[in-house]
């Protein structure tokens, strides 16, 4: 294995302090493992190039937190330049007239004749539409003649005929219509009676929140390192909302067992929601929490740490019924 680098051991270090591995990173980053710690033990050779070595650690530092200018001058001898890339030589296909091959000279005698070409073709051309113009009127002249030796029955019949497809054609859109508008209305109906089942259902749970927050308690009982213990009492429900508001970061939600709810990034802007209400503890480890917030019960709670001095949280909350106090 190489050396790391001074950028490599500061880029692992903060990785490993959010909790993420390089498993993590790839499926936060989008780039391969292999290039992931490439750049950690400084080995750019497995680079498909410069610009990618670049490029990897700009995405690399965001996906951590990092300030990608800083790094990039604090560390710029261990990031090499995409300047000193290879440009290839010949850029242009364009070739001088000596290097047009001879044979290409008759060629060029054969375009002196393409303006005589063009005039005939052009006259031919004339000649076939005014053809077929002409063929034309003598189509429409004879349709016209038989129309008018045609019977008036036939005509009358042809009147008739049409009168009917009409009123069949009418009577079959209204009844379409009517069949379209009853569909409509059930619709409708059904649609207003899932809103309103919908609307009971909010005003119930907002109604059990707020009867519920007016008794909850939730006090710190310990806290040491990155980690802190809070209690929760006065309240028969235990609901707990994660959201993650301004980047990726792992979460990873248990219960005082050690059965996991959920082990897995929490992408930005997504909430996740877990009813805990027949547990006794839970334990929520953030690999990184700036942006990161938390609802008990549908009331929001503060992290225990500042989230710009301790990137990594784990709290554990202990839940106590009220009808058990």
């Amino acid at each position: 294995m190489l050396a790391l680098t001074e950028l490599g051991q500061r880029l692992r270090q903060e990785r490993e302090s959010k909790g993420l591995s390089l498993e993590d990173l790839q499926k936060l980053t989008k780039i391969q493992k292999r290039y992931l710690l490439g750049i950690e033990e400084g080995n750019y050779e497995v680079m498909p190039g410069k610009f990618y070595v670049r490029a990897f650690i700009k995405q690399y530092c965001e996906a951590i937190g990092l300030d990608t200018d800083a790094i990039f001058e604090e560390y710029k001898s261990d990031i090499p330049s995409t300047q000193t890339e290879d440009v290839p030589q010949q850029l242009s296909r364009v070739r001088s007239r000596k290097e047009i091959p001879q044979h290409t000279k008759g060629v060029s005698k054969a375009y002196d004749y393409l303006p005589t070409v063009l005039v005939v073709a052009g006259v031919v051309v004339v000649g076939i539409i005014i053809w077929v113009i002409a063929q034309n009127i003598v189509s429409d002249k004879n349709k016209e003649q038989a129309n008018q030796e045609a019977p008036n029955s036939e005509v009358q019949q042809s009147n008739t005929q049409e009168e009917t497809n009409e009123t069949t054609a009418k009577n079959d859109n209204s009844k379409s219509e009517d069949e379209q508008s009853a569909a409509d209305k059930k619709e409708k109906e059904k649609a207003e009676k899932e809103k309103a089942a919908k609307e009971k259902a909010e005003k119930e749970k907002a109604e059990k929140e707020k009867k519920d927050s007016g008794k909850q308690e939730y006090k710190e009982v310990q806290k040491t390192g990155r980690s802190a213990t809070y209690a929760l009492s006065g309240t028969d429900a235990f609901n707990l909302e994660v959201t993650s508001t301004q980047a990726d970061t792992w979460l990873d939600v248990k219960n005082g067992k050690g059965n996991a709810f959920f082990s897995s990034i929490l992408k930005k802007g997504e909430t996740k929601e877990f009813d805990l209400t027949k547990e006794t503890e839970a334990r929520v480890n953030i690999g990184y929490s700036p942006g990161v917030e938390l609802k008990v019960n549908g009331k929001a709670v503060d992290l225990p740490f500042d989230s710009s001095k301790q990137v990594r949280q784990v709290v554990t909350i202990q839940y106590q019924p009220a009808e058990a106090q």
